[in-house]
């Protein structure tokens, strides 16, 4: 009888639940809207794989075909033909990439985290003077603090160094201003009934805190990763050996005609992993997102 009434109720309220109040016009033209401005935002990366699949004699074409002809992949092909006549194997600029990114994207995200949490849940002298000095830092460029940088590293003789690169990208901090932002916004309650329950401090962050700040890191991590894969920071790094897989990239077709399809070919590879980080992470900061609101 019971599942019969619920029944009856889930009925009654799907039959009377609130419309939209908006009109079928309505809909289509927010179909269209939508549409619109999302072919604007995908028609760059078009345009470039486009490109990237054209031969040269379409590449030198004036005015440009949007779309190749006879497509070919001769240009990624060519690409990792030149890289491997390197005096530096093409694993060696992959590797230094990779390692640079994954530090200095994990470095960033724990010492963010970790600093946040302590500002948004604590109240100690200075702490919001921090915060504020932090949030200034956020309006100062590269170029502005190049110098300052560059002085700073030198004195720490991590000059030539993957941490030259590793150590700016940890202390960045936009990181820290958006995890403070969703720091504040988790219920301290938890965390007090998490030492009720003797939960240690570290356990209460890693366990608790963190799982429900997801979109946060996950946000600060697709930043870190596209800055840091994209860097070729040829100002403190000097050895071949150690350079970033997006100098080595740079450096194929620079004033050389024949090479434009390779630099077509550079410019999606350079853009392939944030895009691939991004897409598998959207779907996670989405669903995080609607179910991370939590208040006192």
């Amino acid at each position: 009888m019971a599942k019969n009434m619920y029944k009856d109720m889930t009925i009654h309220h799907y039959k009377h639940r609130r419309k939209p109040n908006r009109s079928v016009g309505g809909d289509i033209g927010v179909y269209i809207f939508l549409a619109f401005f999302s072919a604007l935002m995908v028609f760059p990366l078009i345009f470039a794989i486009s490109n990237s699949l054209k031969p040269l004699d379409e590449v030198l074409k004036y005015p440009p075909d949007f779309f190749p002809r006879h497509p070919t992949f001769d240009n990624y092909s060519d690409l990792f033909i030149t890289l491997s006549q390197s005096w530096v194997p093409l694993t060696r600029y992959i590797w230094n990439t990779l390692f640079v990114t994954i530090v200095g994207t994990l470095g960033h995200v724990i010492l963010a985290s970790m600093a946040a949490y302590v500002l948004a849940k604590y109240r100690f002298p200075g702490g919001q003077t921090f915060f504020r000095i932090a949030v200034v830092a956020i309006m100062f460029t590269g170029y502005v603090t190049g110098i300052p940088n560059y002085l700073i590293m030198c004195k720490l003789h991590i000059i030539d160094t993957y941490w030259s690169i590793i150590l700016p990208a940890i202390g960045d901090s936009l990181g820290l201003f958006l995890m403070k932002q969703f720091m504040d916004s988790f219920p301290m309650s938890l965390i007090e009934a998490a030492k009720i329950d003797g939960a240690r401090e570290l356990t209460i962050f890693w366990k608790l805190v963190m799982p429900n700040v997801r979109p946060a890191w996950l946000t600060i991590s697709i930043f870190s990763i596209q800055g840091l894969w994209n860097n070729p920071q040829t100002q403190t790094i000097y050895s071949e050996s150690k350079k970033m897989l997006i100098y080595a990239l740079n450096q194929l077709g620079q004033n050389v005609i024949a090479r434009l399809g390779q630099q077509n070919a550079v410019i999606v590879f350079t853009m392939f992993v944030p895009i691939v980080f991004f897409i598998f992470s959207q779907s996670q900061i989405m669903e995080t997102m609607a179910s991370s609101g939590l208040k006192d």
